[in-house]
């Protein structure tokens, strides 16, 4: 993946599972904070990555979300299932997963094959 798609990845389901209020992540591999906002539902995802100025989101449903990403023009799928999630990036073709513990999570990016930390 992409580091500001992870990025984005690891925003959306720190801010699902946490129910935690942000305007940023803290991308630790970075060593930066990656400002991103939106709105984020059980239903709807809509953020923007000001990093990028680009568009990430989607809709879903029972914890199953299609989203896209707009500034690299194809789509990552999530799943949520109580604090563990997992998804799909079709950019690179790969799978990530990760847990998330209170505002933070490690998320592990098996194209890369390595966990980036993250956190809200």
């Amino acid at each position: 993946m992409e580091a500001d798609t992870r990025a984005c990845a690891a925003y959306v389901a720190l801010r699902l599972i946490s129910g935690k209020q942000s305007s940023s992540v803290y991308d630790y591999s970075q060593g930066r904070h990656v400002s991103i906002g939106g709105t984020i539902s059980e239903s709807n995802i809509n953020v923007y990555d000001y990093s990028r100025s680009a568009h990430f989101g989607g809709s879903g449903s029972g914890g199953r979300f299609n989203l896209y990403d707009y500034g690299h023009s194809h789509h990552v799928s999530l799943e949520i299932n109580g604090n563990q999630y997992k998804g799909y990036d079709y950019g690179s073709s790969s799978h990530f997963s990760g847990t998330v513990n209170g505002h933070s999570t490690a998320l592990y990016d098996y194209g890369h094959g390595t966990h980036f930390n993250y956190s809200v």
